[in-house]
């Protein structure tokens, strides 16, 4: 802020950028009655439905601004992942968001908090946002992070909204960190032990086992991808054309060096080793929260929404 910089001209400036599309989305979820944000519903099983009588509503859509060379895109909420990768594509940039159908939306994918399959290499989704602008409960647009470098004074609203299922906040738009797309990729496939792989590679992408067989993918120059490839050769692995199906219908939190015990159980199921992952055929209950985590979560809730209009009937936690 300059010296003649008020905070009355930063706030005027602030909300100058503010997409009129984000101002009619704050509109139509207003201040009163219980609402719920509506996209493709290719995750709408998560965390249960929203109650009966909750008003739907679509969040923008479309890609507004893209910077290839600070890696950052600008996007509505409603943007498709497949819009938004075949957009970065151009300039040969992705965002490894990788959800199971690309007719997601960007904001559905962050507000049930899914990091796609090659989440061992890039990480969790939400350390790809620098910035979301969300309306709260009041109706109010709340633009929280940087378009570059995060800000974490007080609550770190980026990071709590992703897997919030829309219970603290309703997002509008955000900020995403790009990354390069990979020279190459190569799907590798076999019945050896994909734990004695894990330990093998460096940095490998994936590694996804359902008990007998694993899939791994490597990403990165043709060359360093042919030397890893080479090293779990003898331990049965060899080129595949593709990952395997992924089940949608539940997914269970392990320590990963758990995952061994998942060895001749029952059920379909593919799990991420080295992350913990496991993905289901079938629904999972959700595992008991810590009685301090659960008192957190409620009372930030409750300092958010404390009339609960939120996405009323969905539990994040």
């Amino acid at each position: 802020m300059s010296p003649s910089t008020g905070p009355a001209e930063v706030s005027a400036s602030l909300a100058a950028r503010i997409d009129p599309a984000v101002t009619e989305f704050a509109r139509e979820v207003g201040a009163s009655d219980p609402i719920t944000v509506v996209g493709t519903r290719t995750h709408w099983h998560v965390g249960g439905e929203p109650a009966a009588g909750t008003r739907e509503i679509r969040a923008p859509a479309g890609v507004w601004e893209h910077e290839p060379s600070e890696m950052t895109v600008r996007c509505g909420a409603a943007t498709s992942v497949g819009e938004l990768s075949a957009h970065l594509a151009q300039t040969g940039q992705m965002i490894p968001l990788d959800p199971a159908d690309d007719a997601a939306t960007v904001g559905g994918v962050l507000a049930c908090g899914f990091s796609g399959h090659r989440r061992l290499r890039y990480g969790h989704a939400r350390d790809l946002v620098l910035q979301t602008r969300h309306v709260d409960a009041t109706g109010k647009v709340v633009t929280a992070g940087g378009p570059t470098v995060k800000n974490v004074s007080g609550y770190d609203l980026p990071r709590l909204l992703v897997g919030s299922l829309g219970t603290l906040g309703l997002l509008a738009e955000v900020i995403l960190r790009t990354l390069p797309v990979p020279p190459a990729a190569q799907w590798l496939h076999g019945d050896g032990d994909p734990f004695a792989a894990f330990d093998l590679l460096y940095r490998p992408s994936s590694v996804l086992w359902n008990g007998t067989q694993a899939w791994i993918l490597l990403e990165g120059d043709p060359s360093d991808i042919a030397a890893e490839a080479a090293k779990i050769e003898p331990l049965g692995f060899g080129p595949a054309t593709d990952g395997p199906h992924v089940p949608a219908a539940g997914r269970e939190s392990m320590r990963p060096s758990d995952l061994r015990g998942l060895a001749g159980s029952g059920g379909e199921w593919l799990a991420e080793v080295g992350v913990g992952l496991v993905h289901r055929a079938e629904p999972v209950d959700a595992g008991p929260v810590a009685p301090v985590n659960a008192a957190l979560m409620t009372e930030l809730k409750q300092r958010l929404d404390p009339a609960g209009r939120l996405n009323p009937g969905r539990s994040a936690w």
